[in-house]
């Protein structure tokens, strides 16, 4: 007697796991994503001046940065709870033990490298330096997922215009830096790139919302505990200074729920090129927001290579024609 095996019933996809599946939104709300990724970088060396730290103050950068990302968290939550209608239910075993690896990982290791190479780079160099997490991304993607998610010629000329665009935007104008500096922000662009299958993994499995609330409140505790432990403090100079971290903790919080999701239904290297417009909106800000120089042909000429390589990785596939 031949036994019928009985497949558990696949859960039906939630609304925001069927929007954010659509390709047409997966496209504007990556490009939403980043813009508000690209505008940290600014308003991060803008709360510099404005709580008064230099390259040098390691521990209150610690503690600028953890209080951001447990602000977040609140955020995310709150977040959650008007969408849920309900508390966020949080994973246990297992599940939450690698929520809080993700966020040791993605938010305290990520961004130890990512503050101090912000306070040590001008906006433009740290900039074209940020993009290569998108690469990153490509790549190993085609390296876990194999052919769901493979490398293929048009994906990678995609990259290469991408980067182009991102040299471009930056010729005569990629200021200076520390090596130090560069170091940093090449870590943080790696562990990125790594952070984006290990959250696609953890999502698949938990709520959005509560991953991104433990990983933001997580991994800024950390940094603030850190911080703390070595000194740090924070000393607002201006009445700018509460607007800029509370912006700052809504681009987290709002960026790390938009790219989960986006990572949840979506293939790794469709969403990890829209990370070449990071460096654009870095830089344009950085111009008008800093007073670094910017010189409009360069930008020009960067959209339309980035947005050349964007379209190139999410063309879709042409179909055999049917016999």
């Amino acid at each position: 007697m031949t036994e019928t095996v009985t497949q558990a019933p696949v859960p039906p996809k939630s609304r925001l796991d069927i929007l954010f599946s659509a390709p047409a939104a997966a496209v504007l709300l990556a490009v939403l994503c980043n813009i508000l990724w690209g505008s940290a970088f600014p308003f991060i060396k803008m709360g510099y001046r404005l709580f008064a730290m230099d390259a040098a103050d390691t521990p209150s950068i610690l503690c600028f940065a953890g209080v951001r990302f447990m602000m977040g968290s609140a955020l995310v939550y709150l977040c959650g709870l008007l969408l849920h209608r309900r508390p966020l239910t949080f994973p246990r075993g297992r599940v939450l033990a690698s929520c809080c690896g993700l966020g040791l990982w993605q938010t305290t290791a990520q961004y130890f490298f990512y503050y101090a190479a912000v306070a040590a780079l001008t906006g433009a160099l740290g900039g074209i330096l940020n993009s290569t997490q998108s690469f990153m991304g490509v790549i190993l993607a085609h390296f876990l997922y194999g052919r769901a998610d493979r490398l293929t010629p048009r994906k990678a000329l995609g990259c290469a215009l991408g980067f182009g665009g991102v040299l471009v935007a930056t010729i005569g104008n990629h200021g200076g830096g520390s090596g130090w500096g560069i170091g940093c922000m090449l870590a943080a662009s790696a562990i990125f790139a790594v952070a984006g299958p290990w959250n696609k993994a953890v999502t698949k499995q938990a709520d959005s919302f509560s991953v991104c609330c433990i990983n933001l409140g997580v991994g800024g505790l950390a940094l603030l505990v850190m911080g703390l432990a070595m000194g740090g403090q924070l000393h607002p100079q201006s009445p700018l200074a509460i607007p800029v971290l509370l912006y700052l903790a809504f681009v987290s919080g709002a960026g790390y729920v938009l790219w989960a999701l986006l990572m949840k239904n979506n293939p790794v290297s469709r969403i990890s090129v829209f990370g070449l417009l990071i460096p654009v909106i870095n830089v344009l800000l950085s111009a008008l927001l800093n007073g670094e120089p910017l010189f409009e042909w360069q930008y020009i000429g960067a959209l339309v290579l980035v947005c050349g390589g964007i379209w190139l990785v999410n063309r879709p596939k042409k179909e055999p024609a049917a016999p």
